[in-house]
């Protein structure tokens, strides 16, 4: 019974691991989470690894620095929103939010939401990145 808990508690750090070093590599997606699961548990891991890094990895991709330096410095608008919802990456953001688009790379957005600045994908309105 401990050698069954201990190996399951083993694979669920591999995994966890794994999956966390696909989200951070230069590789993103299927690739990434394919090879980074191909390294740490075979071809196994692989499988894993490639359909979590498609989920993680190409739904959000993160910002290039130019966006976030853009975001960070425009100044506060006088619209911003405060509801009693979170700002949750991933999820997309209230109707009442307004988005504005990055001029120099419309594949981004972002909003002022709970007195936080956020990047999101303006098509689908999901949150890529919560500022500090």
């Amino acid at each position: 019974m401990k050698t069954k808990v201990l190996s399951i508690a083993a694979f669920s750090f591999t995994l966890a691991s794994g999956v966390a070093f696909a989200q951070s590599s230069t590789v993103t997606g299927a690739a990434g989470g394919a090879a980074t699961g191909a390294v740490v548990g075979g071809p196994v891991g692989a499988a894993v690894g490639g359909v979590a890094g498609a989920i993680i990895g190409t739904a959000i991709d993160p910002p290039p620095q130019e966006v976030v330096t853009y975001v960070r410095e425009q100044p506060l608008p006088d619209d911003s929103v405060v509801v009693g919802e979170r700002v949750v990456v991933g999820q997309p953001l209230p109707e009442a939010v307004l988005v504005r688009t990055v001029p120099e790379n419309p594949r981004y957005g972002y909003a002022v939401f709970n007195h936080e600045r956020v990047i999101v994908e303006p098509s689908s309105r999901k949150v890529i990145r919560v500022l500090d």
